[in-house]
């Protein structure tokens, strides 16, 4: 399958074709291990399918993170004992 009409499908479908996909791929690595077929094109084709189809899958999901995590957090405040401790580095420097 192309990577055009896996991008047009929804997310729905993309998880139903790569269990199709998987479940056919399947049944020719038992049909191959058996002697009934020499198809090892065709399984080659199936594995890079499915590949395709997962990691357009991680794109949508990466997209989907990114998006709702487009805001920066802010920065957190300096804790008390680096205050406390830049107060007394600065009350020595002064003392000399």
């Amino acid at each position: 399958m192309e990577t055009d009409k896996i991008r047009n499908l929804t997310s729905d479908e993309l998880v139903q074709q790569e269990k199709e996909s998987m479940d056919q791929l399947f049944r020719l690595k038992f049909q191959m291990k058996m002697g009934q077929t020499e198809s090892l094109n065709k399984i080659r084709g199936l594995r890079k399918d499915i590949a395709r189809m997962k990691t357009i899958a991680r794109q949508r999901e990466l997209e989907g993170a990114q998006s709702s995590a487009a805001k920066p957090a802010p920065k957190p405040a300096a804790k008390p004992a680096q205050k406390a401790v830049k107060k007394k580095a600065v009350k020595k420097l002064e003392k000399k």
